[in-house]
């Protein structure tokens, strides 16, 4: 979550629409949203919204049917109990006497509610002089949890030195280009006064030109300008080169921590935001680093060597030059917050539209299969509306800005003309003294209203690296080992001991326990919700276990390191995703390295050679994007011949023929006989009958292990297996297409 300011505070600018007015009059002048947590139960334990805020100065709330805020100011005493109990979770406010007030809230809010319990004590703490003021640089936080408020600020530019650091020779050549070549500008203006003062007002007294004094200043003219420019060329090349190196290694290194986040991160995120931080933010910085800083320290050199050569050549002519300095840094302080905080609702309001290209332009068919066009137009124009309104607010701020600045510096040059006049007038000053005068003059106010601009680029650019380091502040919930172990040769024993997963407060697995034996194919079982693909995500340690260990092989799997770990597992989903390319791009993707031969030989295996060699372009045909171009049925082998040509001792199937009709069904099966032979494998279905073949079969329910044996073992026992049996039976012969019991669980966002 960002800040932005509305009139009078700082309000969260991630805050639901329906809350941002109502909290933004609630808000003291510059008073600052710290973090924020909806709850969604009201005292009845009816489904209502309610809001509780920590600012840097109180507690506010307004729950589910409230008529008005209610506020807490931070004192001692003031603390905040939390429990939960059958999926309800309770927030209790109390100080040293009496409860204050009570909130509930369904347990999927109750990760937020331990971070905003801990932004609230952080805050308490710290206003009542218990606690250290945060560092400048903020601490990394948990994926998924809200982000602790701050302020936008200028700081996070300073964040860029990190990658910055590798080109410090070149930063440092450059820095003595840009101030060898801001001297040289320099010499131009100096030269003017004795042109003046011995070549032309002593010819408007009857005196003859020197041509060889006219000679040497003009040549000294000359030179100073070459010099200039040629300066200026080389600072601006190396300046630019090492701009462009760090913004490129600012979007790769942006990337590269997006790929180390579990799954959870991805979970909470819009893939158009994340490209637009990636992509457009990062080149905004690139630009600013290459062009606009340039131009900034540029001037910044330019003012301060003008000044200084103003005040050797007349003292108090430089202190009139320099009065409109003051209204115009009054001015810079005066709006620089603003445009900030504008500019970041800009960058917001952007990612906005780029997420509905996102959503529909992947999903076109089922836009057009419902005929939704128009409406998907009607949210890309309100997208589009509100980032118009936002920059038309933030325009209005600038528009009157630059203008007054240029107005002021007007003001100050005729200032110095009237001044100057004047000392002319009393032989204080030559002719050539005040020409030289008013020339560094116009130089020196052009400087300054270029530098007046750069607080719009770096308001932009200080918006953009916040979002970017937002990214990189990110800690992944599965973490790599400190020393891996590494595992010379994969048998494939997978060992579950009392696994338990959590997410929060709610226990979603307990107590698993489960040998699967090298080689052997393992079939879960169970209800929409019952823990399967849960239990698969485990295993792929796409999430950590909250209690509990797998072991590889005898070894934890969180000591091995993630990329080797997964190197050996092969998977082959539901719904198989194929990347923009050709088939052998896409059977090749776990291994680019891989021959043609191996990729015809994987496709063979996966029964999808034939339906391949009937392409355009056999093996070069493009798959369209996430593979349009084919049908669900060669898509899926597609992804089948993708896993065997990594040939993974570990093999994980999770509803890998749910989604197909009978004939491709068995064709799917055929490759799957051929891609489980030799493997360990742990297989969901949809329809049990394609369990058959599993050495074992292992029932599910509510996150628990309830049975294991063999198909015919389970029915014996008349037990939950036989029980699903039955119904799926049942819905079989109520009508094609019921042969199952629904899809398999998400485990709500878990899985």
């Amino acid at each position: 979550m960002k800040t932005e300011t509305i009139d009078t505070g700082y309000v969260a600018d991630d805050l639901p629409d329906s809350w941002r007015a109502s909290l933004a009059d609630r808000l003291s002048e510059r008073e600052i949203v710290i973090s924020w947590l909806m709850i969604d139960l009201d005292a009845h334990l009816r489904y209502a919204s309610g809001l509780l805020v920590v600012t840097d100065r109180q507690l506010l709330a307004k729950g589910a049917g409230d008529a008005e805020w209610q506020a807490w100011s931070f004192r001692p005493g003031l603390a905040l109990r939390h429990h939960d109990h059958a999926g309800v979770g309770t927030l209790e406010l109390r100080d040293s006497h009496a409860r204050l007030a009570v909130w509930r809230y369904t347990l999927g809010h109750h990760a937020a509610a331990l971070h905003w319990i801990a932004c609230f004590e952080r805050q308490r703490d710290l206003k009542l002089g218990l606690a250290p003021p945060p560092a400048r640089e903020p601490e990394p936080h948990p994926e998924g949890a809200a982000q602790v408020q701050s302020p936008p600020s200028t700081w996070a530019l300073l964040r860029l030195w990190r990658f910055a650091k590798p080109y410090r020779l070149l930063l440092l050549t450059g820095f003595l280009l840009t101030l060898a070549s801001t001297a040289a500008a320099l010499v131009a203006p100096y030269l003017t006064m004795p042109l003046m003062d011995k070549v032309l007002i002593p010819f408007q007294n009857g005196v003859p030109i020197d041509w060889r004094l006219v000679q040497i200043y003009l040549g000294a003219l000359l030179g100073s300008s070459l010099l200039a420019w040629l300066l200026g060329w080389g600072r601006t090349y190396i300046l630019a080169w090492v701009s462009e190196r760090i913004g490129a290694d600012l979007r790769t290194s942006t990337y590269e921590h997006l790929q180390k986040l579990s799954l959870q991160y991805y979970g909470g995120k819009r893939t158009g935001d994340l490209i637009a931080r990636i992509g457009s933010e990062s080149d905004r910085i690139c630009v600013f680093l290459s062009l606009h800083l340039l131009d900034f320290a540029t001037d910044v050199l330019m003012i301060v060597m003008t000044a200084a050569i103003l005040i050797s050549i007349n003292p108090w002519l430089a202190v009139v030059t320099l009065i409109p300095l003051p209204f115009i840094a009054w001015l810079i302080h005066l709006v620089r917050d603003r445009l900030r905080r504008g500019f970041e609702k800009v960058d917001r309001i952007w990612s906005e539209i780029t997420n509905v290209l996102a959503d529909t332009i992947p999903g076109i068919r089922v836009v057009k299969a419902f005929a939704q066009e128009r409406r998907e137009v009607a949210r890309f124009r309100e997208a589009n509306n509100r980032n118009l309104a936002v920059n038309d607010r933030v325009n209005r701020i600038w528009s009157l800005f630059s203008p007054t600045v240029t107005l002021l510096t007007e003001i100050g040059l005729l200032i110095v003309w009237a001044f100057g006049i004047w000392l002319v007038s009393y032989n204080e000053i030559t002719v050539g003294v005040l020409t030289a005068f008013l020339t560094y003059i116009s130089r020196f106010y052009l400087r300054l209203d270029s530098m007046s601009r750069i607080v719009s680029f770096t308001q932009k650019a200080a918006a953009g690296a916040k979002r970017i380091f937002d990214i990189l502040d990110h800690v992944s919930s599965v973490p790599e080992p400190a020393r891996p172990v590494h595992i010379e040769h994969v048998q494939g024993r997978i060992e579950l001991r009392n696994v338990g997963f959590r997410y929060g407060n709610r226990a979603v697995m307990r107590g698993i326990d489960l040998d699967i034996a090298p080689g052997e194919m393992i079939g879960l079982v169970g209800h929409s919700g019952s823990g399967k693909s849960t239990l698969v995500n485990l295993i792929c340690r796409f999430y950590d276990v909250s209690q509990g260990a797998i072991r590889l092989d005898g070894v934890d799997i969180r000591s091995l390191s993630i990329s080797e770990y997964r190197r050996n597992i092969g998977l082959v989903l539901q719904e198989p995703f194929l990347f923009f390319g050709t088939i052998a791009e896409n059977i090749a993707y776990g291994k680019p390295q891989a021959t043609r031969q191996e990729i015809i030989a994987a496709a063979r295996a996966a029964n999808a050679h034939e339906f391949i060699l009937r392409l355009p372009h056999g093996y070069d045909s493009l798959v369209g994007e996430r593979g349009q171009a084919l049908s669900g049925g060669e898509r899926q082998r597609i992804s089948i011949a993708r896993a065997l040509l990594i040939d993974p001792p570990i093999l994980i199937l999770d509803e890998a023929t749910s989604s197909v009709d009978t004939a491709t069904e068995k064709e799917i099966q055929k490759a799957l006989d051929n891609l489980v032979r030799g493997r360990t494998t742990i297989s969901i279905a949809h329809r049990l009958s394609t369990l058959r073949q599993a050495d074992r079969l292992v029932v599910l329910d509510r996150g628990e292990i309830v049975e294991v044996g063999k198909h015919d073992e389970l029915m014996a026992r008349n037990g939950p297996y036989f029980r699903l049996h039955q119904a799926q039976v049942a819905q079989a012969e109520a009508g094609p297409g019921n042969e199952g019991w629904g899809d398999d669980d998400t485990e709500r966002g878990i899985a």
